[in-house]
């Protein structure tokens, strides 16, 4: 759920855009949801804990990864303004995770609990349809992530994500792009350098056609 506004997101006026929001439902919202904000490298979940919160990104980039049996750490999602993040498993089964949450820039969060969420599908026809939804884009989001593995080659996948996130490179480490893109530092090094070059090709191009006209 993208908000094309360059100010920051807000989860109300978000949610709106997907249908309209009654004046009891808004109340209730403002009523109960918190806004806070986090520094980098703050782990928002930890594997054992469960998921009490599920957070709107107001500002800031956040990403949730595991630890495989090697002791490497996998990238499973970047998520930044206008997004959602929650552990979907733990969050909606209200049992202990098996991810992290970190925090890789600055950010301010809303959120609103487990129990106040359930409420709201029960008290509200149309928090019972944003839940659909929500749960909807979850599951969307999941068999894109394993098509985009399995089908897409590594540079197909550095581009879809460069075109999702162009400032990703600003905003998280190389390591962590090139473990959710399921390829190694170095292939994603030529990647870039590829890229790099095409750039600077393409500039020189541009430059010779401009000083011959």
């Amino acid at each position: 759920m993208k908000n094309s506004f360059f100010r920051e997101a807000d989860l109300l006026e978000t949610l709106g855009f997907i249908m309209p929001i009654s004046a009891p439902m808004q109340q209730r919202v403002n009523e109960q949801v918190i806004t806070q904000t986090f520094n980098r490298k703050k782990l928002l979940l930890k594997p054992g804990e469960i998921a009490r919160r599920l957070y709107f990104i107001r500002s800031g980039f956040l990403r949730a990864y595991f630890i495989d049996e090697n002791g490497r750490e996998c990238t499973t999602w970047f998520m930044g303004k206008g997004d959602l993040m929650i552990s979907v498993y733990s969050f909606f089964t209200q049992q202990p995770a098996h991810e992290y949450i970190e925090v890789l820039q600055d950010c301010k969060l809303q959120s609103l609990t487990w129990n106040e969420l359930n409420a709201f599908y029960a008290d509200f026809r149309e928090g019972n349809l944003l839940g659909r939804v929500v749960t909807q884009k979850y599951y969307i989001l999941s068999e894109e992530r394993a098509i985009f593995l399995r089908t897409h080659t590594p540079e197909t996948r550095y581009k879809i994500l460069l075109g999702r996130y162009p400032e990703i490179e600003q905003q998280t480490t190389l390591t962590n792009i090139a473990s959710y893109l399921g390829i190694s530092r170095e292939t994603l090094s030529r990647l870039r350098a590829k890229k790099l070059k095409m750039c600077h090709q393409s500039q020189n191009g541009e430059n010779s056609i401009s000083h011959f006209n």
